[in-house]
């Protein structure tokens, strides 16, 4: 610096590139780029995706549920349909085919519900556990039935999503491996089949993230 003022000198730069005129556009990074950015296509899709599982959670988690609280099975959704198409890509491990994560996903979540449900509506909590109508001798059963059901939730979840990321995966990784002794016909049904595999694995995957975001929202309904 060769003066004080020498600071406001507009010709002052870093490896001879004039950057202290960016300094004039920083404050656009703080405002979110929806604003200032249009939406691509697939933007405006993801979008019209969420806002309908909103709607749908929302109807499904009944008028007591507390606002935003659709946000987590969404965010869920999103979560479990990312890595169950990532893991259709070859090379990729897919997460969700083991028990260790789609268990850590269940379980807080269903723990979560049970602790708020029984501390906060013990009532309802213990109405849940014999149906209406129920006869009376039946009633003991019922409740062990309904118990039992209660406990093992979180096991099917977690065991129905790792199973069928597991069943196609293995299904695709046996017929593709036995590609190289097969003569040129063969080969190429092996490919269509493959191919066809591989589209209804899609859905699955699709499926599969959908069905866990809803039983988990159901979980949560009945605990209101």
């Amino acid at each position: 610096m060769t003066n004080l003022f020498s600071v406001f000198d507009p010709s002052s730069s870093i490896f001879n590139l004039s950057l202290n005129w960016l300094s004039t556009f920083l404050g656009i990074l703080l405002i979110p780029s929806t604003f200032w950015l249009l939406p691509s296509r697939h933007n405006i899709l993801w979008n019209n995706i969420l806002l309908t599982l909103h709607k749908e959670f929302k109807t499904l988690m009944g008028p007591n549920s507390h606002n935003g609280s659709t946000l987590i099975f969404i965010s869920l959704f999103s979560m479990v349909l990312f890595n169950n198409f990532m893991g259709l890509f070859p090379y990729i491990f897919t997460s969700t085919s083991h028990l260790t994560l789609t268990l850590s996903l269940a379980l807080p979540l269903w723990l979560c519900f049970m602790i708020y449900g029984w501390i906060n509506h013990t009532q309802h909590m213990f109405a849940h556990l014999v149906p209406q109508g129920t006869p009376a001798i039946l009633m003991p059963f019922m409740v062990c039935i309904e118990t039992i059901s209660n406990i093992i939730r979180p096991g099917t979840l977690a065991v129905r999503l790792s199973a069928n990321m597991i069943a196609g995966h293995l299904l695709l990784t046996l017929l593709g491996n036995t590609g190289p002794s097969m003569s040129l016909l063969l080969i190429n049904i092996l490919l269509i089949s493959q191919l066809a595999l591989l589209m209804l694995e899609s859905a699955v995957a699709i499926i599969q993230s959908y069905v866990f975001a809803v039983l988990s929202t159901l979980y949560s309904s009945e605990v209101y």
